[in-house]
């Protein structure tokens, strides 16, 4: 071991993955469903995009590397009225597939058999399968296995394409619902993961994967076991790896950089990748709003990451670890209080005014996804009050406050996927600002929900600083 190289960030890379059809699936709207029934669904289903509508999208564009974030700035809102000319599905920071090939690798990924196509779509899936061996009936003896408890997967015009079985005809953590939740998951990581290790020295060997997502990879006993980051390797073809999980709900992955950083700093391991896949649960949660603003269903979009934490290379981010904070017991949960703890407290640390860092990035959920069912612009409000604690410090002064904002803050972009939104999607921005562009130091700052487990009224939050590497 060699203890006392600092860490650095030298890449991030995301898969997207286009699931219209997973909307139904998602915890909100199959709720809503159960309740109101067909009318429901033919509505939803009037409102599905297009895969290329999803790629035309501009947050979409941003989140592959090929628009700058700022650039959403003078882009007219709604987003999706104001389509990307010359969009493209793939990127710098990654890619974006369509929902037949996340079919064709749900099917890849099914170590335990439980996925079958039907008979017509598996002979159209073919050439995406590139041989792999999957089962597959006809329609009637699909419709039958979902009278059992089967989860179904629809393509196009309901048409039904597959299904997930249970795991287990007596474990309700390990129904076909659940089973397709924590698959998904473990593709779109895997995807990601993939997509850096082709990119970024393939040569190079990992030595440690810290998965960051907010699944529940587990059987009746250990509903949360976990360690799905050995899985996703598996997947994406890596040998030699060691891995575990970080779990913290949205501020999982800024946690596990700040781990994945301490492990390469002291000398255990000289690569760590911080991976995390989709949250397929989130799929249409803000679906009502978006119907009665006439928008199109926007939470279609599954998510997977990779982050490259490596030994300093002389190039990359340094990834400061003396400014890195969490949200102690007893710091409190009011957002000012939450913005003091993660944001004021380690730059005071550093000795730094909060004017000494060029972009913080919070929250960074898409507002056309959530100002229609009233959760506001969440980006926008985070920036206010770091501004506002910057006019309380004496750094500007109120009148410049919406100038700091807009000098030091982002406009959202992300899908709304929990772990992602907070802070990481800016990552592959902030690495080409920080070695190529004129960003000095990055702050990322994350949140998390620790009372959605009922085992208390706290919240989480961690956060970190990059900045660039003196060489």
């Amino acid at each position: 071991m060699t203890p006392g190289v600092e860490p650095v960030v030298r890449a991030a890379r995301f898969a997207l993955a286009h699931a219209p059809n997973l909307v139904f699936a998602g915890s909100k709207p199959r709720r809503e469903l159960a309740q109101r029934g067909r009318d429901l669904r033919d509505r939803l289903r009037a409102h599905l995009r297009e895969f290329g509508a999803a790629v035309e999208y501009p947050p979409a564009q941003v989140m592959l590397g090929n628009l700058a974030p700022e650039a959403l700035w003078a882009c007219p809102r709604p987003w999706h009225r104001s389509p990307c000319a010359g969009a493209r599905a793939e990127g710098p920071a990654g890619v974006l597939i369509d929902e037949p090939s996340l079919h064709a690798w749900l099917a890849r990924g099914d170590a335990a058999k439980l996925v079958t196509l039907a008979d017509d779509y598996a002979v159209e899936l073919a050439g995406r399968l590139d041989g792999v061996q999957v089962a597959t009936r006809p329609h009637a003896r699909l419709e039958k296995a979902l009278t059992e408890g089967a989860e179904p997967l629809h393509g196009p015009g309901d048409r039904l394409v597959g299904l997930v079985a249970s795991g287990h005809e007596a474990d309700e953590a390990l129904t076909g619902a659940v089973v397709l939740e924590n698959l998904a998951a473990k593709v779109t990581g895997a995807l990601a993961l993939r997509r850096l290790l082709d990119e970024v020295r393939p040569e190079e060997p990992v030595d440690f994967l810290l998965g960051s997502g907010e699944e529940a990879i587990g059987d009746r006993y250990q509903r949360g076991g976990g360690n799905l980051a050995k899985a996703v390797g598996e997947l994406a073809g890596l040998r030699g790896a060691g891995g575990a999980d970080v779990k913290a709900f949205c501020a999982g992955p800024v946690h596990a950089l700040i781990v994945a950083g301490a492990l390469v700093r002291s000398g255990l391991y000289r690569r760590v990748v911080v991976l995390a896949g989709g949250s397929l649960a989130k799929l249409g949660m803000k679906c009502l709003g978006h119907l009665a603003a006439g928008y199109p269903i926007l939470e279609d979009l599954l998510v997977g990451m990779a982050v490259d934490v490596v030994a300093d290379d002389g190039v990359s981010p340094r990834l400061r670890l003396d400014g890195a904070a969490t949200l102690r017991l007893g710091d409190g949960d009011a957002p000012h209080q939450i913005a003091q703890a993660l944001t004021v407290a380690p730059l005071r640390r550093l000795g730094w005014r909060l004017s000494d860092v060029d972009r913080f990035a919070v929250e960074l959920h898409d507002p056309d996804v959530t100002e229609p069912a009233g959760s506001g612009n969440v980006p926008a409000n985070n920036y206010r009050i770091i501004a506002a604690l910057a006019a309380q410090a004496g750094e500007i002064d109120r009148a410049d406050m919406p100038a700091f904002e807009r000098a030091h803050g982002l406009p959202g972009f992300s899908p709304t996927q929990g772990h992602i939104a907070s802070a990481v999607p800016y990552l592959p921005h902030a690495i080409a600002g920080l070695t190529k562009g004129p960003l000095r130091r990055v702050q990322l700052i994350a949140k998390g929900s620790l009372f959605l487990g009922r085992m208390t009224t706290m919240g989480d939050g961690a956060s970190v600083v990059l900045e660039r590497n003196r060489g």
